[in-house]
């Protein structure tokens, strides 16, 4: 089901014009703000009503029991779960006596906006109590991304009617709320269940904190809060607190037009190590350094930081103002993701939401890092120094399953496997070429040596003595990788699945020539010349498999000549098929969740020939049901790539508006991290071409119909590379870079060089017209068609 658009087109703001309880967990999603250390979820000041409440820190997590009906030898014993930690967001209102609740009474407006620009939520709230008495409210809260640890709201009340008003403001920090039922089984939510153990408990005369400490993890958690209070009028100020809530009480009587005016300070830090005096320390000055700044300091810090960014990072759609706002939408939360994760993980969801249990997947790899390291490089760095920190585990894990080098894990918080089904958790092993693919692609981006030196050779040389483990040669010299699973998590633990094989086969490569690059380093990881020969040698003989007759590579062995999925007896109340088909039905036919084989042309292009694209995509176009978010950016990538850009602009609209449009139903748990990823790929990566295979940036632009041009900027090695695409040419200007600085790319083939002196124009070559009409397998053609043209 397509939902009504619920928030006008704007270019830089996400604006929800009225209050929809039947969406609000959505739109706590879509509201929400982190730096990619502390998110708080958009839920109402006043905390009721909720969809679902949400404040959170980046790996603080509660460990919990891992359900199996039969378990087995090498299965994961516990998960890990994202906590709810102390909610600091809460500032309740009474208007006489009567406590500021939208479902009672009569909200006469309400307005909530996410500014990109500014990196702030905006509220306004007018509202009539059932005695008759109208306020107005104004709120704007932000979590700064210059002081990680740092969160505040303005808090803003006004008499709207022509009498005084009494007013109290209860500022609040809380632990353990209650939730909504997050699990089934009863021991995993007797474990989620206030999870937090009180520890210490402080209050001010403004302010107070809290310490907790989870139950099983024994993760230490520390929140502050302080407040500024401004009003004419005269004014009380006073704090109580026990062990679970802290609240700051404000109260006053203003005259009609009067303002009471609050700033609530709020910051958070944990810690696996760190002392409890040392917590109470740390997030003391941190709140020491907020109220040194003020509220005027930290919004025009959020600026000037976005500014920076979006000046890097900024994508200009003429054509699709949907797709516009999306895009942005997109790299926004993105960045709300990475830009303080600091040597945490990326989650599948960021900080939004508790979906997937707040784990970190392949989907931070091979979507969310190539965005930022073309926009954000710093934010990747951060993100491969954490895996290389899992190592140890990842090693750990290979020896488990008996297997060299390091497996990591499907699925994590910390580190461990957390993954209670294997054949899309621990077979899928393909993540480990992701992390190194990422890896070679922040170097190539940056230059950065050190990195590569440091921490990058390990995680090379690690996987590629998993993927030396885990294949084998047969009689004939071939070089297989069986039983595994690749993106496609409808065709499992099946031989030579070929995105798998052809990752691995890149992993390896450039693990024998980064080894030879450092060659004292990699003898200290006892690296011989004979195991580097090894990795060269199985990479050579990698089997792709291909059906001669068909003429289309195999996403794995054999799949071509599997049962066909009867399409026309699928009623489409039955997708996503995992949830209505045995997993036995599903393996064994050709029907295929997510791009897999597309992912391969996508990210291994330069082992494939136009034509074997071609024939490639129209074949598993008409096989693939998208029932992941992860699929429609990789069908508008390859879709523009072998022609057919109108179809990739509707594939395009899809990953772009999954979020703002909560096409799959769940965007309540938390926005798709890895599809509004997408939305930047399908247009730079599709519409612009951008690859980077050989060590050289390639672009071979095309713009959709509807699309009048398409502007976006890439890092390179420093530099600051400006590409605007048009209908019959592309040019390219370097900027931010030294006046001798050059460039060499490649457009639609033809190496162009680009200096400081003056931009470059190409032609664009002319679109194919001599392409059979693809066909999507029935009933799931692109939920967001193309939009028509306007009269």
């Amino acid at each position: 089901m397509i939902r009504e658009r619920a928030y006008p087109v704007e270019p830089w703001h996400v604006r929800e014009t009225r209050l929809d309880m039947d969406v609000l967990a959505q739109s706590e999603s879509v509201f929400a703000l982190s730096n990619g250390h502390v998110g708080l979820r958009g839920n109402l000041d006043e905390g009721e009503p909720h969809g679902l409440p949400g404040t959170y820190l980046n790996s603080f997590y509660e460990l919990r029991p891992l359900p199996y009906a039969e378990a087995g030898f090498g299965f994961p014993e516990s998960g890990q779960t994202i906590v709810n930690v102390t909610n600091g967001k809460l500032i309740r209102l009474m208007v006489d006596d009567e406590p500021l609740d939208v479902r009672y009474g009569e909200v006469l407006a309400h307005e909530r906006i996410l500014d990109m620009r500014a990196g702030t939520l905006h509220r306004s709230l007018h509202w009539r109590s059932p005695a008759g008495r109208e306020v107005r409210v104004n709120s704007t809260r932000l979590v700064s991304f210059r002081q990680r640890s740092v969160a505040a709201i303005r808090y803003e009340v006004e008499v709207a009617d022509g009498k005084p008003l009494r007013l109290i403001i209860q500022s609040e920090l809380v632990a353990n709320e209650t939730l909504p039922p997050q699990s089934r089984d009863p021991r995993v939510a007797a474990v989620l269940e206030s999870p937090l153990q009180a520890e210490e408990e402080l209050t001010t005369p403004a302010g107070g904190l809290l310490i907790h400490q989870t139950k099983v993890s024994g993760l230490r958690v520390a929140a502050a809060m302080d407040h500024e209070v401004s009003s004419p009028a005269r004014t009380s100020v006073g704090s109580e607190g026990y062990e679970d809530w802290v609240r700051t009480t404000v109260a006053c009587v203003l005259e009609p037009g009067q303002q009471l005016q609050v700033v609530k300070y709020l910051t958070y830090g944990w810690s696996s190590r760190r002392s409890l005096p040392a917590l109470r320390d740390q997030v003391g000055a941190a709140l020491a350094a907020a109220k040194l700044d003020g509220w005027d300091g930290l919004v025009r810090e959020q600026r000037e930081y976005l500014d920076e960014f979006w000046d890097a990072a900024d994508v200009v759609v003429d054509g699709d103002p949907e797709v516009q706002q999306a895009v942005r939408f997109g790299l926004f939360h993105v960045l709300q993701a990475g830009a303080r994760a600091e040597r945490r993980p990326i989650s599948a969801k960021g900080l939004t939401g508790p979906g997937y249990d707040g784990h970190a997947f392949w989907d931070t790899e091979m979507f969310v890092l190539p965005v930022l390291t073309y926009t954000h490089p710093a934010a990747v760095r951060d993100a491969l120094y954490w895996r290389f920190s899992t190592l140890e585990q990842a090693r750990e894990r290979a020896r488990t399953l008996n297997l060299a080098g390091a497996a990591f894990p499907w699925r994590t918080i910390e580190g461990p496997e957390s993954s209670g089904y294997w054949p899309a958790g621990t077979a899928a092993f393909h993540i480990a070429a992701g992390i190194a693919d990422a890896l070679r692609r922040y170097v190539l981006v940056t230059g950065d040596r050190d990195l590569e030196r440091e921490i990058g050779l390990e995680l090379l040389v690690e996987t590629a003595r998993l993927w030396r483990s885990l294949g084998h040669h047969d009689r004939n010299g071939d070089y297989h990788i069986d039983g595994v699973t690749g993106p496609d998590e409808y065709t499992a633990v099946k031989n030579d699945n070929i995105y798998t094989n052809l990752m691995a086969q890149r992993n390896l490569r450039t693990a024998a020539e980064v080894a030879m690059r450092y060659r004292d380093e990699a003898f200290h990881l006892r690296v011989t010349d004979e195991e580097a020969a090894a990795w060269r040698d199985a990479a050579a003989a990698m089997h792709i498999p291909y059906d001669e007759e068909l003429r289309v590579h195999q996403q794995v062995e054999g799949f071509t000549r599997l049962q066909e999925w009867d399409f026309e007896q699928t009623p489409p109340d039955k997708y996503p098929l995992l949830l209505h088909y045995p997993y036995f039905d599903l393996y064994r036919k050709q029907v295929i969740k997510q791009a897999d084989l597309e992912l391969a042309m996508h990210w291994r292009g330069d082992a494939f020939t136009t034509e074997e694209k071609l024939r490639n995509f129209l074949y598993y176009e008409r096989r693939t049901v998208r029932d992941s978010s992860l699929s429609a950016c990789t069908q508008a990538v390859l879709a523009a790539e072998v022609g057919y850009s109108d179809l990739a602009h509707s594939y395009l609209r899809e990953a772009a508006l999954m979020d703002l449009h909560d096409l799959n139903e769940n965007t309540r748990d938390g926005v798709h991290m890895a599809s509004l990823a997408g939305a930047w790929i399908a247009l730079v990566a599709g519409f612009g071409g951008l690859r980077d295979h050989d060590g050289t940036l390639s672009f071979a632009p095309c713009l959709s119909s509807r699309l009048n041009a398409l502007s976006f900027s890439l890092q390179w090695c420093g530099m600051r590379l400006r590409v605007d695409v048009r209908g019959h040419d592309t040019t390219y200007a370097l900027h931010h870079a030294a006046p001798d600085a050059v460039i060499e790319l490649r457009h639609h083939g033809k190496p162009v060089r680009v200096t400081c002196d003056e931009p470059v124009t190409e032609p664009n070559p002319p679109p194919r017209t001599d392409l059979p009409m693809p066909e999507q397998a029935p009933g799931r053609a692109p939920l967001l068609r193309l939009p028509e043209n306007p009269a």
